[in-house]
């Protein structure tokens, strides 16, 4: 069945040179091209739409309001702006409401590139009640601790890029938010970015400030959701995934900001668990029981109880948040990599065989599961390596303990 895309831009040549650009993809989505805000509202009131692209500036009804109202209105939609470099600021404004950013002129293979990604990705959950709820999801609620270290290092005199970078860095939700802004092709970077600390410093100081402060795109965890203990679980868990990927990428020969990917897909492995607790605490909290008490590894519970696991729910979010490829691959598949399409090492086989590794070192976090998938590994010609990425992890380990 087509996927519905509607566009939206009060310059009419635009229109017409977007539908001819976009003519060979008429087999796979239904398309819809108006000229403003409102007729854009009243066809999504007579149908639904998998996603909307917007101009920034329109008379009458900008493309930020537009997308405020599509994301109370009809909030399973993915929100997509297009904007000029002179829009910098607006474009900061619709942070909370837009999803991904495109500038202009737009290339029609890039664009062509993030809707297929983007639309794909909800073939990855079922659950619509999920779908509604990340669609609206301004951000992913982040440790206490970090939040105040964060927000206090911005309001001091002596803020550092460098000290903010490191703090978010060690924070699924606000690394997630981040990088979410940092590829943002309106900001005028190229390159995929995939490590938080180079995203602080490319958005500079006081973009960040202003975005955290004013406009509050990182939240504090509330722990009647997630219990401290549970919350110190999973921020461990991640850390030390991400650590060991990236040693298991060095053991492969990366380095530099080849390794940005590694550390961050581990890092960001779980984040579907802090979505899941935020969207539906009385229904996480009786997995958590239901998990201790059956002995099953807990994403088969997740599937049982919501319909999908958090591997899927981190994926979904990660991707029309328009996060790098590597990093979502390895976030949806790292329980079950032979269902992706990986045949050579990548971030996706570091995190797998990154949980597998952590969980023999702390057997109390069984209930991840993590059991090697040799099929995989095989596939991907790294069935051998095992020993050396063991190796590797138990070295530097050992070495960080001693000192």
């Amino acid at each position: 069945m087509p996927r519905r895309i509607l566009f939206v831009d009060d310059e009419p040549n635009l229109l017409m040179g977007l539908q001819r650009n976009l003519r060979s993809m008429r087999e796979e989505w239904e398309m819809e091209f108006v000229s403003g805000g409102d007729e854009a509202l009243h066809l999504l009131a007579l149908r639904p739409f998998e996603a909307i692209v917007t101009d920034m500036r329109m008379p009458g009804m900008s493309g930020a309001q537009l997308l405020e109202r599509v994301r109370e209105l009809s909030p399973h939609t993915i929100r997509i702006i297009l904007s000029g470099q002179s829009d910098r600021e607006s474009v900061f404004l619709s942070i909370t409401s837009s999803h991904q950013f495109l500038s202009k002129p737009c290339d029609p293979d890039q664009l062509k590139l993030m809707l297929a990604r983007t639309i794909a990705l909800t073939d990855l959950l079922e659950n619509e009640r999920l779908k509604r709820f990340m669609s609206t999801l301004k951000s992913i609620p982040s440790l206490p601790m970090l939040y105040q270290e964060v927000t206090r290092e911005l309001s001091s005199d002596s803020a550092s890029v460098n000290k903010i970078g490191q703090i978010i860095a060690k924070d699924m939700g606000m690394t997630a938010k981040i990088l979410q802004i940092a590829n943002s092709a309106a900001h005028g970077i190229r390159a995929e970015i995939s490590e938080p600390s180079r995203a602080v410093q490319l958005l500079g100081l006081d973009q960040v400030e202003a975005m955290v402060l004013s406009l509050s795109i990182f939240s504090n965890l509330d722990t009647r959701v997630l219990s401290p203990e549970k919350v110190e679980q999973l921020w461990n868990r991640s850390l030390s995934i991400g650590r060991l990927a990236k040693l298991i990428a060095v053991a492969e020969g990366f380095s530099g900001r080849d390794l940005d990917a590694y550390q961050t897909a581990g890092l960001l492995h779980n984040i579907g668990e802090l979505v899941l607790a935020s969207a539906d605490p009385g229904t996480y909290r009786m997995c958590e029981e239901r998990t201790a008490s059956s002995g099953l590894v807990r994403s088969q519970v997740e599937t049982g109880l919501f319909g999908c696991s958090h591997a899927e729910v981190g994926a979904y979010l990660l991707g029309i948040w328009g996060l790098p490829t590597a990093i979502v691959e390895a976030v949806a598949w790292h329980h079950n990599p032979s269902r992706s399409a990986a045949t050579q090492f990548s971030p996706l086989a570091a995190v797998h065989v990154a949980c597998a590794f952590d969980t023999q070192l702390h057997p109390e976090d069984k209930e991840f599961g993590a059991d090697l998938d040799q099929e995989f590994l095989e596939r991907i010609g790294s069935r051998g390596r095992l020993e050396a990425w063991s190796q590797r992890c138990a070295q530097e380990l050992v070495e960080e303990h001693l000192q």
